[in-house]
């Protein structure tokens, strides 16, 4: 079952460190353990654009993204803090 992330907390450098929902919250090391084993854990839904959370590595971090569409407003960057 995908949780609809609806924030994304974010550091003062705008890292993501977790997802929020209507109900829930996990930080960035949950996050990160649940999509490797299941990359449809964690969906971003915003006017009918839907995409799916997923984990990158920079410089041997990992970080939290979503599936690239070319729509900005359902990017983790772009919703409210939680």
């Amino acid at each position: 079952m995908s949780l609809e992330v609806t924030k994304s907390k974010k550091d003062q450098d705008g890292d993501i460190l977790g997802l929020c929902g209507t109900t829930w919250t996990v930080n960035k090391t949950t996050a990160v353990a649940t999509i490797r084993r299941d990359p449809r854990a964690y969906f971003v839904s915003v006017r009918g654009r839907t995409v799916y959370v997923r984990v990158g590595t920079r410089n041997g971090r990992d970080y939290l993204t979503t599936a690239p569409d070319g729509y900005s407003p359902n990017n983790l960057d772009d919703l409210p803090n939680c």
